[in-house]
């Protein structure tokens, strides 16, 4: 241990990106908690329809994000320009520009929506909610510039203590209320308490409204595929609830996203700690790097993946027992949920850290090729299950969509020289077996989704 923490101390590249991961996955084991801890006290306080309703808010509000996403973090994080005022202030200007946007769009959606989940609460909830988008719009560049240079302690600390002042509003809300607002109110809440804290206490210059040309051009053009990515992202993350929230009442939905809260938590702590640093590691590990370099970014590889299979195992072990254990009786079957999940998102995390390699590269293009063979493999598989199978067919046909997805991951792995054969194959064999014991100890619960949803 004493060995480990001299390194962390250091002021080199791994040094910084391991207090920058240790940062990431403190920062969000503590907001799951507290994300935990909340949703037990709401389950007692509201109703499950009140999780149904807010999780199809939740579907439009990432969506509308996600749809417009132009990668302005990874353009900061890895343009050569990344820490100039002008092109800060100009990617600043085109997120505000998008916030205001999207705002006017949940003023537009809000009736549509409502019509076409026969639930007229939405018509009200959704321009309310998405004034979140908007407040989120005026966020500092300040954020992208310490992810840039693997400084996440301020920011994580920021992040923690705006996901408080939501809950709180939450829980005082719902006290108040009792009804689905309590939730919006929360969500407003945790969007203003960030932007305040990063203005005050993170360092560096106050953004202005500025428009340079080459800035402009050079984000966009990165931008335009990470803008058709993060879409499939989006279809990719949610399309599951939008789909089902087609064909299941507003409670067993609410069920199924708690359930989907619980398991996918391994998977979003990988996905944050990626996100946040292999694309400064990569930028400065290129493949004609010095081969200890380049073998120290493959054991950080391999440490994130067994961390992550050893989570979304014990959640497949562990995940009925857990659920009996947090809620009520009228949420039991969101445990066969957990377990179902944690079983399905075993080949993603195999892959996980690879795809950040083409944006470290530039590589938005083959970054975007990605994600559109994902998102059309994986809905595919999980619309043709549902209407053969339920939402086990569901499941299950996304299953084999990621292990077909794998396989274009690597592809692209290759690509820019990052592929680790023997990391892949020696995490199959572990998440294979481990899966099988998952599945054979929970099989009741997982036989219990076929009536998932029914009268």
């Amino acid at each position: 241990m004493p060995t480990v923490l001299d390194r962390l101390r250091g002021g080199g590249l791994f040094a910084r990106a391991g207090r920058a991961a240790g940062y990431t996955a403190a920062g969000f084991v503590t907001a799951q908690v507290l994300r935990l801890a909340a949703n037990l006290v709401l389950t007692r306080l509201l109703f499950p329809e009140a999780f149904g309703l807010m999780a199809l808010v939740t579907v439009v509000l990432v969506g509308l994000a996600m749809l417009s996403d132009v990668g302005l973090g990874p353009a900061i994080s890895q343009h050569g320009r990344g820490d100039e005022a002008d092109f800060l202030d100009t990617a600043w200007t085109l997120q505000v520009l998008r916030g205001a946007l999207l705002w006017l769009l949940t003023l537009a959606l809000a009736w549509p929506v409502a019509s076409l989940y026969d639930a007229p609460e939405l018509a009200a909830l959704l321009p309310v909610a998405g004034l979140s988008l908007l407040v989120n719009g005026f966020l500092p560049t300040r954020i992208e510039t310490a992810a840039r240079h693997l400084q996440l302690g301020r920011v994580t600390a920021i992040d923690l203590a705006s996901q408080l002042a939501g809950i709180a509003v939450m829980v005082t809300a719902a006290l108040a209320w009792g009804s689905v607002w309590a939730l919006v109110a929360g969500t407003l809440a945790g969007s203003a308490a960030k932007l305040a804290l990063a203005v005050r206490f993170l360092p560096g210059r106050p953004n202005r409204l500025r428009w340079e040309r080459a800035a402009a051009r050079d984000l966009i053009g990165f931008g335009k595929w990470i803008f058709l990515s993060t879409a499939l992202a989006f279809l990719i993350a949610q399309g599951d609830k939008a789909i089902l929230g087609t064909v299941l009442p507003l409670g067993p939905l609410g069920i199924y996203n708690i359930g989907y809260f619980l398991a996918s938590v391994p998977s979003l702590l990988g996905t944050a700690v990626v996100g946040r640093v292999m694309i400064p590691l990569y930028r400065e590990t290129p493949p004609d790097a010095p081969a200890a370099s380049r073998q120290r970014l493959r054991r950080m590889r391999a440490v994130l993946t067994a961390a992550l299979m050893l989570l979304v195992l014990a959640l497949a072990v562990l995940g009925v027992p857990l659920v009996g254990w947090l809620y009520d009786p009228r949420y039991a079957a969101a445990g066969g949920v957990v377990v179902a999940i944690a079983l399905v998102q075993l080949p993603q995390v195999i892959g996980l850290s690879y795809d950040q390699a083409a944006l470290a590269a530039g590589d938005s293009r083959g970054f975007f090729g990605l994600f559109a063979s994902r998102a059309a493999v994986q809905l595919g598989a999980f619309a043709a299950g549902l209407v053969l199978a339920g939402l086990p067919g569901a499941l299950a046909g996304q299953g084999l969509a990621m292990l077909a997805a794998h396989g274009l991951i690597v592809r692209l792995a290759r690509r820019h020289c990052v592929w680790d054969a023997t990391h892949d194959a020696a995490f199959a064999l572990a998440g294979l077996a481990g899966g099988v014991v998952a599945a054979w100890a929970n099989w009741p619960s997982l036989a219990g989704l076929a009536t998932f949803g029914g009268p």
